[in-house]
């Protein structure tokens, strides 16, 4: 399994980019090693898109409360959609999606549980609110395989933009998420 993980802030010009590129690298890799990735809007349908239009399968991780699924923030709702109409596979992980601390748990437990880690990532550190660096870090240390990706031309969402997504008031559609809960993983 290759786990795909990600900044959040990109813009949708590098989305575009991001999908071209994994095609193109999914396309000329060997084997036909499934990916997976959280479900949400931006970078998980950019990546899901492309693992279907490679010809791979993809694999679709839901938030849940014990057996049930959990409510997705409201921006991304519409992305687990269509990633679950993109999906082979559909599964289950116990984390609040509105929590930062539980998101990042269930990005690590994808790390873990996969055979390599496909990042997009830009080589920035973590800052608080990104965890990308974190996630390649964690991958590197547990001997997880990493392929970085930073198409030429891409770019994230400049921080203004950020800041009001922070305060729950960016412009309809890029709303931010909920806080509280906690990340329990199946037994």
């Amino acid at each position: 399994m290759i786990a795909a993980v990600g900044h959040a802030d990109l813009s949708p010009d590098t989305l575009e980019l991001v999908e071209s590129e994994v095609r193109a690298r999914l396309e000329r890799g060997a084997g036909n090693v499934p990916a997976m990735v959280r479900a949400g809007a931006g970078l998980p349908v950019a990546v899901g898109r492309a693992v279907r239009a490679a010809g791979r399968q993809l694999v679709v991780l839901l938030p849940a409360e014990g057996a049930v699924p959990a409510p997705l923030p409201q921006r991304d709702r519409a992305a687990a959609g269509e990633l679950l109409v993109l999906a082979d596979r559909a599964g289950l992980l116990e984390f609040d999606p509105g929590d930062r601390a539980a998101r990042i748990g269930a990005d690590e437990w994808m790390v873990r549980t996969s055979r390599r880690l496909l990042a997009v990532w830009d080589g920035s550190p973590s800052d608080g609110r990104d965890a990308t660096a974190h996630l390649v870090a964690y991958a590197r240390a547990r001997g997880v395989p990493v392929d970085v990706l930073w198409p030429r031309g891409a770019s994230r969402t400049p921080a203004p933009l950020r800041r009001l997504r922070a305060v729950g008031r960016a412009p309809v559609g890029i709303a931010a998420g909920k806080g509280g809960g906690h990340v329990r993983r199946p037994a």
